[in-house]
């Protein structure tokens, strides 16, 4: 374990790694190839009404992957591949979901949406510290109210008693 320890890291990324390729070599380095919100939609409209594309993005619905998500992860890799702008996914990113939602509605696919509330504790960090947040709110609440008396009086002691120079004017 020790020799581990004091063994150097030589996996770890090199310092300006990313500044090794030629700028502008990348596609988003280089000017969008559809510059307007009208421009993007006429790229993705018949694109989604191809059969194949369709009978795929139905397959994803019908997996449980949200609208939103696929929209989403369609127009990101539309902007990676130098498509569009990260503005225009922004804008067409509600028309892309809506159009979605059309095709999946006329194959009588069911589909959820992503913008529901998940009413359902999923078990993220998050969720387990609101759990445990709650859990300290019902053992304050059952304390007496005489109970913090007393606290707040031991607490006005030991404030009285810190010395220093960080220590607040009485």
């Amino acid at each position: 374990m020790a020799d581990m320890m004091m063994q150097p890291k030589l996996d770890a990324p090199i310092p300006g790694h990313s500044l090794t390729k030629e700028l502008g070599s990348r596609p988003w380095q280089q000017p969008a190839q559809y510059t307007t919100v009208e421009d993007a939609l006429d790229y993705y409209i018949p694109r989604l009404e191809s059969d194949e594309v369709s009978q795929q993005l139905l397959d994803v619905l019908e997996m449980g992957i949200p609208v939103t998500t696929v929209a989403n992860t369609m127009q990101l890799g539309s902007v990676m591949e130098g498509k569009h702008s990260v503005d225009v996914g922004m804008l067409i990113l509600p028309v892309l979901v809506e159009l979605i939602m059309l095709i999946a509605d006329s194959a009588g696919v069911e589909y959820t949406t992503g913008l529901e509330k998940d009413k359902e504790i999923r078990g993220s960090l998050v969720d387990v510290a609101v759990a445990q947040f709650k859990e300290e709110q019902e053992k304050d609440d059952t304390v007496d109210k005489e109970g913090s008396e007393p606290m707040l009086a031991q607490m006005k002691e030991e404030a009285e008693k810190r010395t220093g120079l960080m220590v607040r004017g009485k």
